[in-house]
């Protein structure tokens, strides 16, 4: 193997050789072991159409579904080897070749930030942008190629496994819209410059990969609190409403999480979620989703979520009031027997704030949740501390038929067992 990989260096090597030397799995450990990566890695640099050709099969084979390569190949210059080739390539095949390779390594996270900062997105929207328009056949694969590959980039997912059967039926626009607004997305990475680009890919385009990705990667922008502020401020919230229609499940499941991240800490964007009559109606419509619990979770934690950050007595009220016309406290309430101490904790300080109202015929049912959260030995310190927290909010509400539940004296029992007495 040793010998072998000197000779791949020699100017007389045979490039055909090498592509057909790793076809075999029981072959690719023996390369790996040899070093025959780093081998191959200069011969990317080459001229010869024959040696790039094979040189960027043999890495891509070697890579696919390999993790052990593909951390060797962090450890190097890969990327800025692929970014060179993709910049001088001028043929369709040299491209894909390109593109192969550069497909295999995005799904190792290590690789994945090195070729973000070697330029790739830049240098896959200039190619986009350089083929806009075109009808010929050969571009609308490299279109397609340099999508699939954003998306990767972005996303993290396996080819395919992101965009799927959607490709078979994109047209060449749809193709080019998507590779460019998620190109642009990974240039910009401020929110104020890059959001309405993300809003013209999400709803003008009808294919849902688009749709998914920009979510994904709107959803990400939001995480810090500075973002929140100037996402909101653009009207992102009630742009993206408009994906309320789709019938999409992962599409529907990225809105909700995207939607949950912009709400998280903020009370302007419970104002604008909590009082909207179609995402409350249509937000109950998901929680009762049992064919997609996914969905279902991510609604329930959404509509905990708009009433928690509504700091002001005022505007609280009013989205309690709202969410109780559409029929969501019933879903509050179940919310608190999930399996989840997460969403337990969610509902619990939701349910804390919508306590000044009159909870009607489920007040009893969430009475008999909290008995039972207190009583289990397997509830978290945490969770049991909320559902005490919530039932003090009852008591003061004047709701009376706590006096009937025998709760004070569970509370007292818990409180012991905690500070190291009997369990109850």
């Amino acid at each position: 193997m040793k010998l072998f990989s000197s000779l791949l260096c020699h100017p007389c090597s045979n490039s055909p050789v090498i592509p057909s030397f790793v076809y075999t799995e029981e072959m690719k450990k023996p390369c790996i072991e040899a070093d025959l990566i780093l081998t191959l890695i200069p011969l990317l640099e080459s001229t010869d159409q024959e040696m790039l050709l094979h040189a960027g099969r043999a890495i891509g084979r070697i890579c696919y579904d390999n993790h052990s390569a593909k951390e060797a190949l962090s450890m190097t210059k890969v990327a800025e080897q692929l970014v060179k080739q993709l910049r001088r390539a001028e043929s369709h095949e040299r491209l894909e070749i390109v593109f192969e390779v550069l497909q295999a390594l995005a799904e190792n996270d290590a690789l994945k930030v090195q070729l973000v900062d070697a330029g790739v997105p830049e240098v896959l929207s200039e190619i986009l942008l350089r083929l806009q328009g075109s009808s010929q056949a050969e571009d609308t694969c490299i279109v397609k190629a340099a999508s699939d590959l954003i998306v990767s980039l972005l996303l993290g997912g396996k080819k395919g496994h992101v965009t799927g059967q959607v490709h078979k039926e994109s047209t060449p626009r749809s193709l080019f819209s998507r590779g460019v607004a998620i190109s642009v997305l990974l240039l910009n990475r401020d929110p104020s410059t890059i959001s309405f680009i993300i809003l013209a890919g999400i709803l003008l385009s009808r294919d849902t990969s688009v749709q998914q990705a920009a979510l994904s990667a709107l959803q990400n922008l939001a995480v810090p609190a500075v973002s929140k502020v100037q996402l909101l401020e653009e009207g992102i919230a009630e742009r993206i409403e408009a994906l309320l229609r789709s019938e999409s499940p992962p599409v529907q499941f990225k809105l909700l999480g995207t939607l949950r991240m912009l709400a998280d800490g903020q009370a302007d964007a419970a104002e604008i979620l909590g009082q909207d009559p179609q995402l409350l109606s249509r937000l109950v419509q998901w929680c009762s989703a049992s064919d997609h619990s996914g969905i279902c979770g991510e609604a329930n934690r959404l509509l905990a979520s708009i009433l928690f950050p509504s700091v002001s007595p005022l505007l609280s009220q009013e989205v309690v009031k709202a969410i109780q016309a559409a029929q969501g406290v019933k879903h509050l309430v179940s919310m608190t027997t999930s399996e989840h101490a997460a969403m337990q904790n969610e509902a619990l300080n939701a349910l804390a704030i919508a306590s000044a109202i009159d909870l009607g015929i489920f007040l009893l049912k969430l009475v008999q949740s909290l008995h039972k959260l207190l009583r289990d030995d397997n509830t978290s310190p945490e969770v049991k501390y909320n559902s005490m927290g919530l039932l003090c909010r009852l008591l003061n509400s004047g709701n009376f038929i706590l006096k009937f539940q025998n709760l004070l004296f569970l509370c007292q029992s818990v409180l012991r067992s905690q500070a190291g007495g009997k369990k109850p």
